[in-house]
């Protein structure tokens, strides 16, 4: 079982940064592939970004390459979404994921969610 809980959202400029932390409860956090997702009004939730356990793997959808880096603290059970020069295109709600083996970029393959946190991007 794994928890988490996303924090870090809020209102930018455009080409500002923001980061957002996922921090997870569960003995499985560093077993399990973490991933962002985004929702915007109206829309359905898309993947943003992913990466395996141990770090060596990462995909990102192509509106976000070079902008945004997924990274995580296994000894922190924490992940992060650095994201740099946002958009208003990025505004959205943002969920962290996560699920054991593999590292699909579907939502349903993900078997915990957290709350999401709010990011908006103003022009």
């Amino acid at each position: 079982q794994v928890q988490l809980v996303e924090s870090g959202g809020g209102l930018v400029q455009a080409g500002d940064s923001l980061r957002l932390s996922c921090a997870a409860s569960g003995r499985t956090f560093s077993l399990s592939s973490v991933a962002w997702f985004r929702q915007a009004p109206g829309k359905e939730r898309e993947f943003v970004a992913n990466m395996n356990p141990s770090s060596t793997t990462t995909h990102y959808t192509d509106s976000v390459k070079g902008r945004f880096t997924i990274s995580r603290d296994n000894a922190r059970n924490t992940a992060y979404l650095q994201m740099n020069n946002l958009k208003p295109e990025d505004t959205a709600v943002y969920y962290c994921a996560a699920r054991l083996q593999g590292v699909p970029t579907t939502p349903g393959a993900y078997t915990y969610w957290g709350q999401g946190t709010q990011v908006t991007v103003s022009s």
